[in-house]
């Protein structure tokens, strides 16, 4: 039988695991949901441990499998935009060419790649370039999903003292008014429900008149100062600035009684803008 010959790494990798043993660049996983779309990145963490990283570990200008051991693997639950550019939802194993001002960073689908000689780049599914920034030291190869906010994230590589930001966009309105529409159809829908739906269109400035049916709805099943104050959003983002002043105010003495200083504060902003006539913007 002919014998197959395994890197170095993978050895050592499949070594330590037989014996139960620490590994050298330990398996890591970082997860985030961005929008309604679940990103995760799979990967192994080196550490400097006094080497010098980029331009003598980690080449520059050649392709870097972006950890340890297996190709860093990125999966995505759903369609997402990689610095403007589409990415199909899937498996991906996650390459980078690091040079001194940018990276190059690549999605391969060949998701069983052990290192950088075994990528295809017919295989590629996506490049994009991504500026590098200095970042305090960083011992262990770390990657991150940052700036989580309403659709957006960041794709966070950092080492020694470089760092790369990409930006991910996962949009989620169209979903997110489709499961609206088909939770809003079952026959049970409970106050809660017709409030999260206001509050969804509200914060996305869509279908603000059917936010404020919604809206009307949840406090008509029961009134509670959070759905009270999406009441009073949703007067405002349909020009009900009179309306919208005097449900604010009752919310805001809802808040009170149940001693909640943030609804007491949104709603004393939303009466400053309604009654000044900017409630709608």
């Amino acid at each position: 039988m002919k014998a197959i010959a395994l890197p170095l790494a993978a050895l050592l990798t499949i070594a330590a695991t037989a014996q139960d043993l620490p590994q050298p660049s330990p398996l890591g996983k970082v997860e985030q949901v961005v929008g309604l779309t679940n990103v995760s990145v799979t990967y192994s963490r080196p550490s400097a441990k006094g080497r010098t990283i980029f331009g003598e570990l980690v080449p520059m200008d050649a392709v870097w499998r972006t950890g340890a051991n297996k190709a860093t693997l990125f999966t995505t639950d759903g369609t997402i935009m990689i610095d403007g550019q589409k990415l199909e939802k899937g498996e991906y194993s996650l390459f980078t060419i690091p040079h001194k001002e940018t990276w190059e960073i690549i999605f391969n689908k060949n998701m069983e790649l052990w290192g950088e000689d075994d990528r295809k780049e017919e295989e590629d599914v996506l490049r994009v370039k991504a500026p590098t920034a200095k970042c305090n030291d960083t011992e262990t190869f770390t990657i991150e999903i940052a700036d989580v906010k309403d659709d957006k994230a960041s794709l966070v590589l950092r080492w020694a003292n470089t760092e790369v930001r990409l930006p991910i966009e996962a949009p989620a309105t169209e979903q997110g008014i489709a499961n609206i529409q088909k939770a809003l159809a079952e026959p049970d829908v409970k106050s809660g429900g017709y409030n999260g739906a206001a509050r969804f269109a509200l914060d996305r400035n869509v279908m603000t008149k059917e936010a404020l049916e919604w809206a009307t709805k949840s406090v008509a099943m029961e009134k509670k100062f959070y759905n009270v104050h999406t009441l009073a959003r949703a007067q405002a983002a349909n020009g009900m600035n009179k309306e919208a002043t005097a449900t604010a105010e009752e919310s805001m003495k809802l808040a009170q009684e149940a001693k909640n200083e943030a609804y007491v504060k949104m709603n004393r902003e939303l009466m400053e803008k309604t009654m000044s006539g900017q409630g709608g913007k």
